[in-house]
């Protein structure tokens, strides 16, 4: 009679849903939140939302389900390493500890970490995927990779960056030239970059703006705001096309921006000076957008309850 097989006892990764962790001991114990540092220039935000508030409510019922991970400093304080959402609802409920896996990493093998554990998220901005991705290249670099992943594709290298690419990107499911494009963003200025995050320029066009020089982007702004638009992808092909040609002026750069876009021919503009008297200060400008069009749409409706009388 064939005997019966055990199932294999989970690790600590299996048993929280963790990625997987360089081999070493790894144990949890409480550790108190004022031990804990943020993880050097963590690429990903920690917002004080609805779903933070949502986790913040769970924590004060049930307490933190899965731990945290961290990796202790040679101070004896611990880096935080996964779990910085936690800390933060933690802090809000009043808690003075959180429950931490302790692991011994090194500081390339917590950036791979960090960064694998936290691209599980449901919402991740593209300025999140761009740094992460970049620090995950730069850390597979530092461990003898090749990751050159930044450069336009050529022929001898492609076999060795592709597999880098793939590492980067497996995550998410990011193919090698998407992961190629992320990285690129990161050469954008900070207000740029802000504007791809809330969705007012397009992903593609961002990365082929990417290319121009940090005095280029300057000009870019001044004009975006003047013309109170953003660039097509045509219009940014055209603008990195002049910038590696030396010859993307001021002049040309609004030149470019006049141009006219086949889907902005008939867009309706109205000045904000004019509308933002009627709002709260600070109001956002979709805000007020979503705000406009729902009065014009109760001003219908009533134009048409009129017109049955």
């Amino acid at each position: 009679m064939a005997t019966e097989k055990k199932p294999a006892i989970q690790t600590l990764d299996d048993l929280f849903g963790l990625p997987a962790a360089p081999s070493g001991d790894a144990q949890i114990r409480p550790i108190p939140l004022a031990e804990i540092d943020p993880f050097p220039e963590h690429p990903f935000r920690v917002r004080d939302d609805e779903a933070m508030q949502t986790m913040v409510e769970s924590v004060k019922t049930v307490g933190v389900l899965t731990p945290a991970v961290a990796r202790q400093k040679e101070n004896g304080r611990y880096e935080l390493v996964s779990g910085h959402r936690r800390k933060h609802a933690c802090e809000l409920a009043g808690l003075d500890a959180m429950p931490v896996i302790v692991r011994e990493m090194t500081h390339d093998e917590a950036v791979i970490f960090m960064v694998d554990a936290n691209l599980q998220r449901e919402v991740i901005l593209p300025s999140e995927k761009a740094f992460s991705y970049k620090m995950k290249l730069e850390a597979l670099s530092r461990q003898g990779k090749r990751t050159d992943l930044t450069s336009p594709p050529l022929e001898g290298k492609l076999a060795k960056r592709c597999e880098s690419a793939d590492i980067v990107g497996e995550k998410s499911g990011d193919s090698r030239e998407q992961v190629r494009r992320y990285i690129r963003l990161t050469a954008l200025e900070s207000p740029l970059l802000q504007m791809v995050d809330d969705s007012k320029i397009a992903f593609r066009p961002a990365v082929e703006l990417s290319y121009l020089q940090e005095h280029e982007q300057a000009a870019l702004l001044d004009a975006m705001a003047a013309e109170e638009s953003t660039p097509s992808l045509a219009q940014a092909q055209k603008m990195k096309r002049f910038s590696q040609e030396g010859k993307l002026s001021e002049e040309v750069i609004y030149s470019i921006m006049q141009e006219e876009k086949p889907n902005q021919i008939e867009q309706f503009k109205m000045p904000k000076a004019k509308i933002s008297k009627f709002f709260a200060p600070g109001t956002s400008a979709q805000k007020m957008e979503d705000t406009i069009v729902k009065a014009l749409e109760q001003y219908r409706q009533r134009q048409r309850d009129k017109d049955a009388r």
